[in-house]
């Protein structure tokens, strides 16, 4: 047998083989996610894999969309507080208390910008003993935090969680209230929809929640939909608006992804691998389904009345003067 020691022992070389395995068991090593979407794929592919269900999905999801949401996109709008003067008495406002359900009040002054604090409802309970006669703001109200509509939820639930406070009012560009927030409201964005004791059963498919903005329900019949907006979206091929909405994406969309159709701009709020569960339409006309409504209903009882007096409104030409004006 030979002693040249390159014929019993391995070359200071790897050979390809070898270095093809170490590469490879380097690379799991290193094989850390770069970015968000990267994540978002070994995450998803882990759900696939039954090694997270898809609730956990759903959640981690919403938990890395906060840090891409403001403030102004989940807020409460202005319109919708419900606010409690400084003029008030306890006889005055109680019963909008009572009925709101809500345990948080922004308290203003003689306008809606001019914000006093927060009544906590709880602090109200003493009045049960007490009595009305000797109620003073000063001994109930709390200060009121105020941020910005382009604040990070992220950065919001921090602050939340480290000053503990669970409300903040929302202040526009100009410094005017525009509406606020809860940290319900950012958990909601992660884990869903909470309900509580005092949320009302709603099974209404379609809720609005502004002038041009509606939570609709994915499994909201066509039909229903098109009787509510006064559209005419086909149910040949599908019975519901999810049904529509996901054939509009090409694929199963995922939160916050959004799709216009005719004259709405439609955002998934909560959808799973195998469907859509919850939208929000934005209705992008001019005129909201009801303004359309009384609009129609104008024309209509109009040329009902000109059919009746074929003469109403006649011009010289023998044509109704509206006709030539057109």
């Amino acid at each position: 047998m030979s002693d040249d020691p390159t014929s019993s022992q391995p070359s200071n070389g790897d050979s390809p083989k070898s270095r093809s395995w170490l590469d490879r068991m380097l690379n799991g090593f290193s094989n850390e996610p770069k970015s968000r979407e990267e994540l978002l794929d070994i995450i998803k592919g882990a759900a696939e894999n039954k090694v997270v269900d898809q609730e956990a999905l759903s959640i981690i999801e919403g938990a890395l969309d906060v840090a891409n949401l403001q403030v102004r996109e989940i807020m409460i709008p202005r319109s919708q507080m419900v606010l409690i003067k400084d003029s008030e008495t306890p006889a005055d406002f109680l019963p909008k208390v009572i009925e709101s359900g809500h345990s948080r009040f922004p308290v203003i002054g003689e306008s809606s910008d001019d914000v006093k604090g927060i009544l906590l409802a709880k602090d109200l309970l003493h009045l049960i003993l007490q009595g009305q006669e000797n109620f003073d703001w000063n001994t109930v109200l709390r200060t009121a935090n105020i941020i910005p509509e382009s604040k990070r939820l992220n950065i919001l639930l921090k602050e939340f969680r480290e000053k503990r406070y669970h409300m903040a009012l929302v202040i526009d560009e100009y410094g005017g209230i525009s509406g606020l927030v809860t940290i319900e409201d950012i958990l909601e964005e992660i884990v869903g929809e909470i309900e509580d004791e005092t949320d009302e059963e709603d099974e209404d498919f379609i809720r609005r929640v502004s002038e041009t903005d509606y939570i609709l329900k994915a499994l909201t019949p066509i039909e229903d939909f098109n009787d509510f907006f006064h559209t005419q979206f086909s149910d040949v091929e599908f019975d519901t608006i999810g049904g529509l909405i996901t054939q509009a994406f090409g694929h199963m969309p995922s939160r916050n992804e959004t799709v216009d159709m005719e004259k709405f701009t439609f955002r998934v709020l909560y959808s799973d691998s195998r469907q859509i569960h919850l939208v929000r339409a934005t209705l992008k006309s001019r005129h909201p389904p009801r303004k359309r409504e009384l609009i129609g209903n104008a024309h209509k009882a109009l040329n009902q009345r000109l059919a009746r007096q074929p003469n109403l409104f006649a011009c010289g030409c023998g044509n109704s003067s509206l006709i030539c004006a057109l």
